[in-house]
């Protein structure tokens, strides 16, 4: 039973694991129900782990969205106009500051592999090799640390064999010092090391400031725990089924199905019907 008494002025959904399947498509059904929801006036934000070499991808899978929030926050973009694309924010890291989190980290847990996201999207993903690497359409370059690890970058991954993301996660905060980087984990068991202080909270509030829009008017989805910033922010906040235990915790409810049986549609219809 939705558990809203009127319809938020923002959405923000969060991509993979939340309206993107496991085959790696959105439905037409989740589409659909995107583009009722934004027609209906709400500002719609597509809020995503993915650097920004991967805008395209994200404009492909969210269509309807008036804005994406890309890097973990660190990138703003404003697609309300065909195809035409406004930054709003663009925030990177040294990639000797990834290396200094980096060595703190691996003297907390051991070895770990580790790559880094140039800034540029015309360069490789960079570092150590990495034979499971989740997205085979992203290139990737081997090259040593002091090589990798040098110039603006959107952020780092790094993978250990022995410990979960999660494991990562809790790990690195305790050792790497937040006015450093800032550390999150999006499912996929990788720990990633971002600019300091980008959240996905904060890159909404880059679109919650241009409108004057208060955290209580916000409805957000999402399913890993580098979800949590917005989904403690919000006024409302939507778990999915097969989201982390710290997602759904923190949320005001659980959406009715999970990402590849439309849950985040099902909910929309649902708010869409009611009010």
């Amino acid at each position: 039973m939705i558990q809203l008494a009127r319809l938020p002025r923002l959405v923000a959904t969060d991509l993979d694991g939340t309206v993107v399947r496991t085959d790696e498509t959105v439905s037409p059904r989740t589409m659909a129900a995107l583009k009722r929801l934004a027609a209906s006036g709400v500002i719609l934000v597509g809020a995503t782990g993915r650097g920004p070499r991967l805008l395209d991808m994200c404009r492909n899978d969210v269509p309807s969205a008036d804005f994406l929030v890309l890097g973990q926050g660190a990138f703003v973009y404003e697609c309300r106009y065909d195809d035409t694309v406004v930054e709003l924010a663009d925030r990177s890291v040294d990639g000797e500051i990834l290396h200094e989190a980096l060595r703190l980290i691996e003297a907390e847990v051991g070895p770990v592999r580790a790559l880094a996201e140039p800034a540029d999207p015309d360069r490789a993903i960079i570092g150590d090799a990495m034979p499971d690497w989740p997205w085979p359409g992203v290139h990737l370059e081997t090259a040593p640390r002091e090589v990798a690890f040098t110039g603006p970058m959107v952020k780092g991954y790094f993978v250990s064999d022995h410990h979960t993301g999660p494991e990562l996660l809790v790990a690195a905060q305790d050792v790497v010092d937040p006015k450093l980087v800032t550390v999150t984990e999006s499912g996929v068991g990788m720990l990633e090391v971002c600019p300091v202080g980008v959240t996905k909270a904060a890159g909404i509030q880059v679109v919650l400031d241009k409108f004057g829009i208060d955290w209580s008017d916000v409805l957000v989805f999402g399913d890993a725990t580098n979800d949590l910033s917005m989904i403690r922010a919000a006024g409302h906040s939507v778990a999915m089924p097969n989201g982390h235990p710290w997602v759904q915790a923190a949320a005001s409810e659980i959406a009715p199905a999970g990402n590849n049986d439309d849950g985040v549609a099902q909910y929309i219809e649902e708010l869409l019907e009611l009010l």
